[in-house]
């Protein structure tokens, strides 16, 4: 596993999936239904059928091959180890109904939790240089408290209110981050992509997008090959099997490891630190 996470939360470096310490529970606790990710339906708190007694994966070096997309690109953000063995102590899914039931609830809070936290990480780093960074890392703070919780105070958290507090300072670090960088230019008649722009299969191979912001768009199959996307904004962007062949993405805003483990890439595709190049990746290193 990476180096990089631990079971105590501390700031973004935590914010990855701790595998070994967690009771497989993203294996249980999460539907998912027959697709192009996943080879059957899978009911909400039942065990897939490759999860073994050690809650470990019995084919995880061939998800992909066996049609179990969507398990290599789901990422806990560390919600795993967190419920695993902060909120219930150690207590597994396994050992009593009860424990079962709180258990499957929390994990999906607690991982939308984690997920505000890594945007508001990265949101100091943005501003810190610049400013004060006190109301960021207030509203950091909270959230890791709220993250904290008992399985009790995380069920009767309303999640989509702490989302919704914390945009703002989301969207104006994003706006400092970007402040001073030159926008591309555009031929007449050509309308430069924004926020929550329908991208899907766009052709924007080479495309300059320093500086842009696509929050909630949909760029999923789009081809970004070799596009420049330093100070890009891609929040919530979905960029399902998108070509970031030879794309600069190692200044990109709100860049999730999920969003990389959906796309297609290359050797040559840049990555911003602490993040891993998928092994599916054209030219990455093939799982055991």
């Amino acid at each position: 596993m990476s180096g990089r996470t631990r079971v105590e939360l501390g700031r973004r470096e935590d914010l990855g999936a701790d595998c070994a310490n967690c009771f497989g529970l993203c294996c249980v606790a999460l539907a998912f239904a027959k697709s192009a990710d996943f080879p059957f339906d899978k009911p909400a708190g039942e065990p897939c059928e490759n999860l073994d007694g050690a809650d470990g994966c019995r084919i995880h070096p061939h998800l992909r091959d066996r049609g179990f997309k969507g398990c290599t690109v789901f990422d806990c953000f560390g919600a795993g180890q967190k419920v695993s063995r902060r909120t219930f102590d150690g207590r597994s899914w396994r050992d009593d109904p009860q424990t079962r039931a709180a258990m499957f609830s929390t994990f999906p809070i607690v991982r939308r939790l984690h997920e505000l936290l890594w945007y508001l990480d990265e949101a100091i780093t943005l501003v810190e240089q610049t400013r004060d960074a006190g109301p960021w890392s207030a509203a950091f703070e909270r959230v890791r408290e709220l993250s904290d919780g008992s399985a009790d105070e995380l069920a009767a958290l309303d999640v989509d209110a702490e989302y919704d507090a914390a945009r703002a300072l989301l969207v104006e670090a994003s706006e400092i981050a970007r402040a001073g960088i030159a926008q591309p230019t555009r031929e007449r008649g050509h309308r430069a992509p924004g926020p929550r722009s329908d991208l899907m299969g766009a052709r924007m191979a080479g495309a300059d997008l320093r500086g842009v912001t696509l929050r909630g768009s949909i760029a999923i199959a789009a081809d970004l090959s070799g596009a420049q996307m330093d100070r890009c904004d891609v929040l919530g962007v979905d960029m399902r099997d998108a070509d970031l062949s030879g794309t600069d993405l190692a200044g990109a805003i709100y860049l999730t490891q999920m969003q990389v483990n959906s796309a297609r890439g290359d050797a040559r595709t840049l990555l911003p630190p602490g993040f891993e190049r998928p092994s599916h990746w054209a030219g990455s290193p093939v799982a055991g």
